[in-house]
């Protein structure tokens, strides 16, 4: 608890030093805050119960990183992703890139959204991380705690919506960049905007590869996004959208039984179209959408056993419907009507290496409709009511209710206290029921109950933001495996209770200084890995003329490491990047990545890779 009273008494520290300030009016109106994620249209973040976190491009941008989980992970208190190594977060087993907040999460019960898209596969419910790429994010919108009103199945524990980037002005816009870096790592993308009129268009292609640092933990990945915009009037426009990741890796297994080939040849792509109308009093969308994947995977071996005789394939798909609209229907007013339509599942077999024989181990669809309504209205000038319910009904599981409410109130134009009660659930995967010998087809879905309080404040004219929440989960039902007469088996029995507090503020010190912190303390009753009972992470931007610094450390204590031991993990992770403009057009930066060389583990077995740097550039033209 010490983390805990130091992140308290900067927070007061950092109030009594802005008490002093005088208010700015032109600077109060453009502190506002709008995001999508709380409420699938745009709204400002004050009139919302909920914590939302929001990550823009030019935090996600300064340390050049491929992926947003790194960024995301430091920049957001209260969740945590799991990592292996230099490159690459892999699927199967020994895979990382599980995503938690609050202690859920993981697997299906974390939802990833790309503009409000699922982006999870078919048959296991769990998206791919090594997918979620800097290259396509203008900015990424963290929903903490449970969305299921909103987004249904798998936002049990949170939602990440990556919104991505779109052209603002006209004119051609193109960005070329290179990378080298410890372990043979490469990383190359070009990034093209183009606007004309009414017409946009953004287009990505990327590269990355690394050796690994350890023996048979190499990764090479190939991504491709284009997202073009026609906007035929001031108020309605049409989109389309695709993205396509493929990626080879290899897991080395725990140090103490390395694997040898346990390759996996990874391919997932999603699609989606989309009309969108937007007028001063309503607005909404219609989205149709498909994702598909094909996965490769040899289960490797170690050295005292023989070769696998088989590999691991699935072709699945995961296509879907989503309409809503929001209006005002009185003054103070916003109320949003949805629908939603979800049809999943896939094939998964076996096949010889020699002689191609076939054994199929599942071959299964499901379908998921639901309707919602949230309804949101300003009681007064500073107090705003915000209550939804939400019909969900699964061909498999059957029908489940999600209530949720919320109240903000708006202490004044720079302070706001939340309170908020949600349901999240999770419609059990094809994998649960019907793959593997855990399955079990008579799984109930899982549930959760999430209370919290949060204040936030901003101060000295609004360059200091700061906030507090507090949090209880409740979570039954869980999904987890026991051995029921001499086999393993999936049943509903699994439950936490999760509590803690979450702490964060950023500083505009001057115009060449920005500051930032959070930190988060989380206690479980359950054996919960990949979630730190302690989060503590201290960063800072400084630009002079050319010349821009970003570091940063993040500390995490009390990780359980595995489902099995009760081992924990610690670290104190300090990266630092420099990067110089070079005229108008080039950026030379140079990164370094656990400066402080730390041996640590985060899935037991996978030790992590000491101090590694990288160098590159960025041209725009």
């Amino acid at each position: 608890m010490r983390l805990t009273a130091i992140c308290t008494a900067l927070m007061a520290s950092a109030a009594a030093l802005a008490g002093t300030t005088q208010y700015n009016d032109s600077v109060r109106q453009n502190i506002a805050e709008v995001v999508v994620t709380g409420t699938r249209s745009t709204t400002d973040v004050r009139h919302l119960p909920m914590t939302i976190s929001t990550v823009n491009r030019k935090q996600l941008t300064a340390d050049f990183r491929e992926s947003v989980l790194p960024t995301v992970n430091e920049l957001v208190p209260g969740l945590f992703v799991t990592s292996r190594g230099v490159m690459g977060y892999g699927v199967s087993t020994g895979a990382a890139g599980s995503i938690k907040l609050r202690g859920i999460g993981s697997g299906a019960s974390m939802l990833v959204l790309v503009d409000g898209q699922p982006q999870y596969a078919g048959l296991y419910g769990h998206p791919i991380p090594d997918a979620c790429l800097t290259m396509t994010a203008e900015r990424v919108e963290v929903l903490r705690g449970p969305a299921s009103l909103l987004y249904g199945s798998n936002a049990m524990g949170g939602v990440m919506n990556i919104v991505t980037r779109q052209a603002k002005a006209d004119g051609v816009r193109t960005d070329i960049s290179f990378e080298g870096g410890s372990y043979g790592s490469l990383h190359g993308e070009v990034g093209n905007e183009v606007k004309a009129g009414r017409f946009s268009n953004a287009a990505a292609l990327s590269y990355s590869r690394t050796n690994g640092h350890r023996p048979n933990s190499q990764f090479e990945q190939f991504a491709g996004f284009i997202r073009p915009v026609w906007a035929f009037s001031d108020n309605w426009k049409a989109s389309g959208e695709a993205n396509v990741t493929y990626f080879k890796s290899s897991n080395p297994g725990p140090v103490s039984a390395p694997l040898i080939d346990n390759d996996m040849k990874i391919t997932r792509g999603t699609a989606a179209l989309a009309l969108v109308n937007d007028y001063d009093h309503t607005s909404g969308a219609l989205r149709v959408y498909y994702n598909w994947g094909h996965h490769n995977i040899n289960d490797g071996h170690t050295a005292d056993e023989s070769p696998r005789t088989s590999l691991y394939l699935h072709d699945d798909v995961m296509a879907g419907v989503s309409l809503y609209q929001s209006v005002e229907l009185f003054g103070g007013n916003h109320t949003t009507v949805g629908f939603d339509y979800q049809h999943f599942g896939g094939k998964a077999w076996n096949r010889a290496i020699e002689g191609g024989a076939e054994t199929v181990i599942a071959d299964k669809t499901q379908d998921e409709f639901a309707g919602y309504v949230d309804f949101r209205q300003d009681i007064t000038s500073w107090l705003t009511a915000d209550a939804g319910l939400r019909v969900d009904h699964h061909s498999r599981s059957g029908t489940q209710l999600v209530p949720q409410g919320g109240l903000s109130f708006r202490l004044s134009p720079d302070a706001e206290i939340r309170a908020m009660v949600s349901r999240g659930f999770r419609n059990p995967t094809i994998k649960d029921m019907y793959m593997f010998n855990p399955k079990n087809p008579d799984l109930e879905a899982e549930s959760m109950t999430n209370y919290e309080l949060s204040w936030s404040q901003r101060f000295m004219d609004g360059r200091l933001k700061a906030g507090i929440n507090v949090f209880y989960l409740k979570a039954d039902n869980l999904i987890t495996t026991v051995f029921t007469d001499g086999r393993p088996l999936n049943v509903n029995t699994g439950k936490t209770e999760n509590s803690g507090v979450e702490a964060e503020m950023a500083l505009r010190a001057s115009q060449n200084l920005t500051i930032n912190a959070n930190y988060s303390y989380l206690h479980t009753s359950a054996h919960i890995t990949g979630a730190p009972e302690h989060k503590l992470y201290a960063g800072a931007t400084y630009t002079l003329n050319r010349l821009t610094l970003n570091t940063g450390l993040m500390y995490f204590a009390g990780l359980l490491t595995s489902e099995s031991t009760n081992d924990t993990s610690h670290a104190a992770l300090w990266h630092l990047t420099a990067s110089l403009r070079v005229g108008k057009a080039i950026n030379l930066y140079v990164r370094g990545e656990n400066l402080l060389a730390q041996k640590y583990e985060i899935n037991k077995g996978f030790t992590m890779p000491r101090a590694t740097v990288a160098a590159g550039l960025k041209l725009s033209l």
